[in-house]
């Protein structure tokens, strides 16, 4: 596997909770910048189809992954279901990029999150997303 930019963590090696399916089509990786979330995951052949093109399911899934870190601040005091997911494949990844996302919470009450974002590697948007979460307390007592 090529090595992540410093500064990335996985959900097993911080306080985050624990999505086994997540960690197995992945691991996806995150680290905070400021006030944001960026995520990213390099590009394997477990990743790709015959054609050593990223699947659209694991961008997908890399999506949800961002989108719902984002719209919980990373699952600190509350989880969420996704209610609500939209895409558009924009352009193919490769296997070797370094994928990433930078999610935008565009809307949260009290019980749901609005999120939009890009998938990228390099200057290339490879997928466009938006969703709706449903927001919960986290019960971890």
């Amino acid at each position: 596997m090529s090595k992540l930019p410093d500064g990335y963590l996985t959900d097993a090696a911080s306080s985050a909770l624990f999505d086994p399916a997540e960690d197995h089509i992945g691991p996806f990786y995150f680290k905070k910048v400021g006030d944001r979330w960026r995520f990213a995951f390099v590009a394997e052949t477990r990743h790709c189809n015959t054609f050593d093109i990223i699947h659209g399911g694991v961008l997908m899934t890399f999506a949800d992954f961002c989108l719902c870190l984002e719209a919980t601040d990373h699952y600190v005091e509350e989880s969420c279901v996704t209610v609500s997911f939209n895409c558009e494949f924009v352009a193919a990844g490769k296997k070797g990029d370094l994928i990433e996302s930078k999610p935008e919470l565009v809307r949260k009450t009290r019980t749901m999150a609005f999120v939009r974002g890009t998938v990228f590697s390099a200057d290339r948007t490879l997928l466009s997303y938006s969703a709706v979460v449903k927001l919960s307390k986290n019960d971890r007592d």
